[in-house]
């Protein structure tokens, strides 16, 4: 059973100022890019194959989906759809990466585990 690792996209890219306001969208498609390598090789204390969902929204939505990298554009709220991916995986493992602190104590309730940013962003 593959381990589900929820990313939100917000959250992370958003852990480094590297100008990703100025491309909201170009910055989700990095990041994207960048969890590539992850579905097969794994994270630490999740070995692969994992299925990586990267929840987009507001200006990064419509970011396409990528071999390895399936992307969700929230509807509403990013925040919303991520718990709702991990009351989803219930019984399933399930790994939710950002560093929102409300967030973490939403998807906990559905028990997942979460992971901060540097997690997939060194």
């Amino acid at each position: 059973m593959r381990t589900l690792v929820v990313v939100d996209a917000a959250n992370v890219v958003g852990s480094v100022p590297d100008g990703w306001w100025r491309d909201r969208r170009g910055a989700a498609e990095r990041l994207r890019d960048g969890l590539v390598g992850y579905a097969e090789e794994g994270l630490p204390e999740h070995p692969g194959p994992l299925e990586i969902v990267l929840v987009v929204e507001g200006a990064a939505r419509g970011v396409d989906s990528v071999p390895g990298v399936r992307v969700e554009s929230a509807p509403g709220s990013g925040d919303d759809r991520i718990a709702e991916l991990a009351a989803e995986a219930e019984g399933h493992p399930c790994l939710v990466i950002t560093a929102d602190r409300e967030l973490r104590g939403r998807v906990a309730e559905s028990g997942a585990r979460c992971a901060g940013p540097r997690t997939v962003r060194p």
